[in-house]
């Protein structure tokens, strides 16, 4: 069998087996990443920006492969979430480009244009890093282009692009030092891979083998329990327990010796946390289900019985939203006094945890979208919040490395004029919003609001997923891990310490202002004790303190 000429519909069916396979492995490609921290997001990030490109060429499925192109290409833009997402994005980008103008390809258009796709990508990235999905995109697209110079087949080269492209993961830890430390390759890449493998099945007429997962019997479990709520009869604001949280907890023997195991009495306990319960448990481990306000007290939880693995938070209110095609993803300060009016400035940010959202508010932020740690605003969601504050020039602070992308590709698809300040972390965020000025023009602003970046530190008190060992420190799972402006620092079983080493680290004579944010498994006498420990050791220090309600992270410091 060979495949000379490639149509609008076998290449959609190629770019929805490729999604598809890419979500049955998107937990897995999440386990890829580097930092052991519970937000390791890639194969979500990925997998939700797959799924809107195939979701969009579904609705768009003929016979002219430029029009299917277009609509990948469209669907992938607006959909894109993290720098996976866009960057993925941007490779189909260039890829339909490429392709626009034809009914059909030859093997030699569909090689050039997975080279054009790679060129497009390099183009968005500022400093692309080698060892990443471009690497593997780029030598993979190289060597399709090379098989198309001895055989016009499409299964053929098809076949050289995936061969190269797994050759290309493997040597990512060579070119990149930190995954050869930890002992992975990039996950990204390993995402891309997943997708070619799609596309080569449904070119040979093969069939994928589904992903492995512990306990399988639970996501049938969970597709029926999500089902009851029958999405399209509620309202978003009516969602009670707003966090789908899914986890495993490996049972470890000193812990149960401590907590004995009771299966009745666990599912008993978390009830009263959330609803849409689902517990199943072995001697080995046990998953749950649950919808919850408060996520981190339900991980909390099941720590009593040892080590929390493969966990999946997503917001459910976010989802609902897009579901029935509402904009509730997004939050204004006030909707009802929102301005109908055509305004100079306003201001997009993006946070998790409602005090977070709150502090925002107050010195002036117009719109807070919800998202950040373990979930990423896609390029919609930005496009939509911008839309909604109505104003004439807009400032944007993603306060997240991976939403900076899809911030910039919002301002590139966006009429309103964007103005992008790449703030990395909440802190960030909020020094660059005290520094605005509504009565400055937009250069100044923009200037004031970067400058401002500079001036604060931030710290970050998480826990680990998983043993490794990583910038000199031997970490074990559910460590409590100290964040110094990136960089994984000091860990330690117990939370507070972890935070007041942390501190000790960061904190030096020209620090004038600490400003705390404690997420929502802090309670008020580990905030107590860490602000004792501070009066006592640096009395000259101004401490602000903040209940951020963010989930995964017990600690957000801002040092100025």
């Amino acid at each position: 069998m060979s495949i000379t000429a490639l149509d609008g519909k076998r290449f959609a069916e190629m770019v929805i087996q490729g999604a598809n396979h890419l979500a049955a492995n998107a937990k897995m490609v999440d386990a890829l990443n580097v930092f052991p921290v519970p937000d390791g997001d890639t194969g979500t990030n990925m997998n939700l920006s797959m799924t809107s490109g195939a979701k969009e060429v579904k609705n768009n499925i003929q016979e002219n492969i430029g029009k299917v192109g277009v609509a990948l290409s469209k669907g992938l833009l607006m959909g894109a979430r993290g720098n996976s997402g866009v960057i993925l994005s941007q490779l189909f980008r260039g890829f339909s480009k490429a392709v626009e103008s034809k009914a059909n390809i030859s093997g030699k258009d569909f090689a050039g244009a997975l080279e054009a796709g790679v060129e497009t990508a390099y183009k968005a990235v500022m400093k692309p890093v080698e060892g990443t999905i471009l690497t593997v995109a780029k030598d993979s697209a190289k060597k399709g282009v090379q098989a198309a110079e001895l055989s016009d087949d499409i299964i053929v080269i098809m076949e050289e692009v995936l061969k190269e492209a797994k050759a290309s993961l493997k040597r990512t830890p060579d070119l990149l030092p930190v995954l050869k430390e930890v002992g992975v390759v990039d996950s990204g890449g390993q995402g891309l891979v997943f997708v070619y493998e799609g596309f080569l099945a449904v070119l040979k007429g093969e069939e994928l083998p589904e992903s492995s997962d512990l306990l399988p019997s639970m996501s049938e479990l969970v597709s029926a329990e999500h089902h009851k709520s029958v999405q399209s009869h509620i309202n978003t604001e009516d969602i009670e327990f707003g966090y789908c949280t899914e986890f495993m907890v490996r049972f470890e023997r000193e812990k149960t010796v401590e907590h004995p195991f009771d299966e009745g009495v666990f599912r008993n306990d978390l009830s009263q946390l959330g609803d849409s319960l689902l517990v199943i448990a072995d001697e080995d481990v046990v998953k749950v289900h649950i919808h919850s306000e408060q996520p981190g007290e339900v991980l909390t939880y099941g720590q009593r019985y040892g080590n929390l693995i493969n966990m999946k938070i997503e917001n459910m209110r976010q989802q609902h939203s897009n579901i029935v095609g509402e904009s509730q993803s997004v939050l204004i300060a006030d909707r009802h006094e929102a301005p109908k009016e055509l305004q100079e400035y306003g201001i997009v940010t993006v946070s998790m945890g409602s005090g977070i959202a709150e502090l925002f508010k107050s010195i002036g932020a117009h719109a807070v979208i919800e998202g950040g740690q373990t979930m990423n605003p896609s390029t919609e969601d930005i496009v939509k919040a911008v839309k909604e504050v109505h104003a004439k020039k807009v400032f944007i602070l993603p306060n997240n490395k991976n939403i900076i992308m899809a911030a910039e590709q919002a301002k590139d698809v966006s009429e309103e004029e964007i103005y992008v300040i790449p703030s990395k972390t909440v802190p960030q965020g909020l020094s660059a919003l005290l520094a605005f000025n509504p009565s400055a023009a937009v250069e100044a602003n923009e200037t004031a609001m970067k400058e401002a970046l500079q001036h604060v530190k931030t710290g970050q008190i998480t826990f680990a997923v998983r043993d490794t060992s990583i910038d000199g420190l031997e970490i074990e799972k559910d460590d409590f891990m100290g964040i110094s402006e990136g960089k994984i620092v000091v860990k330690n079983k117990d939370k507070g310490q972890a935070a007041k080493d942390l501190l000790t680290g960061m904190l030096d004579e020209d620090s004038e202002i600490l400003t705390i944010l404690y997420g929502e498994d802090v309670n008020e006498a580990e905030v107590n004790n860490l602000v004792q420990f501070i009066e006592e050791t640096y009395p000259d220090i101004e401490i602000e303190i903040h209940n951020g309600g963010q989930p995964l992270y017990s600690f957000i410091f801002s040092i100025e």
